[in-house]
């Protein structure tokens, strides 16, 4: 068991860059192995999570080739696609389970996806069942709820209109995926827009889909090869985003992140805390924004409150987002973010009880936290659960907060974010 040792922090100074965007390779993977000819990835991201997902589409057959940060991928067609000869291991990855239930739905053959521990008590209700409208033939531990997932692939999926009554990309993907194998049209609506990657990706792979603000629709389609440059992961960023803002005398610049809006909830929230956050060199590759991020010490950041509609764009940042208001004046009240308890931890659990031992005051919901920041906060122990993001963000209040602190657990980061500890110490000198 790993464990990462941190204390307080001088200012944040210079440049820095983050390694490629954790969905954006997924999708870049998934999508050119179902794609006809070859797909070049530039920037992707080499973390256990891609991994998982490049391991699964080559057990099925497509060939690969890694040089330096540039992975090239040759398939041939969605049709080309093979049964596995082994369980496909997804690891701690949600995104590849989730995905890659949805698409191995409408291919002609048998396979088991499973994961670790942490991801066998992940939720697939929630895919499952939209997929088995469509005519998909999928069993699971736990009456269907849990992995492992044993699929019966089927080529005459049929279209079919499906109304989430929770934002989710993962499930969202998963249907849009089982989409472009089944007869008529795939209609997907959502109560609030969740992170759009597939949809942009889909479009530029040349699949027949149209989004508006009614929904997303898709029909069967043949996907073919194209280049794809990953931007860095603005969830990646948004630890060293924080940190930045909270350290005094810290001016920081960010540069290449992804600038997806359905991603970017956690600049709009630091902003209206009186974050001092600008963007520049604002452009776009393969349907996804890209900017450069600048960021300079608040005097100190403000409580606020975040509801339902806010939580879509800033899901994966709560976690941090948390840790800024836990050294912020006042108050700041998150709700409606009950999917934070079936991540790879219980975050608002975690998180809760992590920050209680820097002595911060919280309150515990069923769907969010109150946090009462402080200037006071202290270091100590801390321990993640398992949860990479979770470990990150603690080790992002050991740089706030005084004295020294350790971070136990930390070897799951690798998930998301290898050389994380490498980047830390470069920007903060410990």
């Amino acid at each position: 068991m790993s464990s990462l040792a941190v204390r307080k922090s001088p200012p944040l100074k210079g440049e820095i860059t983050i390694p490629g965007d954790k969905s954006v390779t997924h999708r870049a993977i998934l999508f050119g192995g179902m794609a006809k000819g070859p797909t070049v990835i530039r920037g992707y991201l080499p973390s256990e999570d891609c991994l998982c997902t490049l391991a699964a589409m080559e057990a099925m057959g497509v060939k690969s080739k890694i040089q330096g940060d540039v992975l090239t991928l040759r398939g041939e067609g969605i049709e080309g696609l093979t049964e596995p000869d082994r369980v496909l291991n997804m690891g701690n990855s949600g995104t590849s389970l989730r995905l890659l239930t949805g698409l191995l739905s409408g291919l002609p053959f048998f396979s088991v996806l499973d994961g670790d521990d942490s991801l066998r008590k992940r939720p697939m209700a929630r895919v499952i069942e939209p997929l088995t409208l469509m005519g998909a033939e999928i069993r699971g531990r736990k009456n269907n709820r849990l992995a492992p997932i044993a699929i019966s692939g089927k080529k005459n999926l049929r279209g079919v209109e499906v109304r989430l009554l929770v934002a989710s990309a993962q499930v969202k993907s998963a249907i849009l995926l089982a989409g472009l194998t089944a007869d008529g049209t795939t209609r997907i609506r959502e109560p609030f827009l969740s992170r759009d990657h597939t949809e942009r990706m889909l479009k530029t792979f040349g699949a027949r889909i149209d989004t508006s603000p009614e929904g997303t629709s898709i029909e069967k389609s043949d996907l073919k090869g194209i280049e794809v440059d990953v931007p860095g992961d603005f969830s990646s960023a948004a630890f060293f985003i924080v940190a930045a803002a909270l350290i005094p005398g810290s001016s920081l610049t960010i540069r290449n992140v992804g600038m997806n809006p359905t991603r970017t909830g956690l600049l709009k929230a630091l902003k209206k805390m009186g974050g001092k956050i600008t963007i520049e060199n604002e452009r776009e590759s393969e349907g996804e924004p890209i900017g450069d991020l600048h960021i300079q010490a608040a005097d100190r950041l403000k409580g606020i409150e975040i509801g339902e509609e806010d939580i879509p764009a800033m899901i994966d940042e709560l976690p941090i987002l948390f840790i800024a208001a836990a050294f912020a004046e006042g108050e700041t009240k998150v709700t409606g973010a009950r999917e934070l308890r079936v991540k790879e931890s219980d975050r608002i659990g975690v998180m809760a009880r992590e920050m209680r031992k820097m002595g911060i005051e919280v309150e515990e919901y069923p769907d969010g936290l109150r946090i009462k920041g402080s200037d006071k906060a202290r270091g100590g122990t801390f321990t993640s659960d398992g949860d990479h993001r979770v470990a990150m963000s603690m080790a992002i209040a050991g740089l706030v907060a005084g004295g020294e602190s350790a971070i136990e657990q930390t070897e799951c980061i690798n998930t998301s974010f290898p050389g994380f500890e490498t980047l830390l110490k470069k920007v903060s000198g410990f």
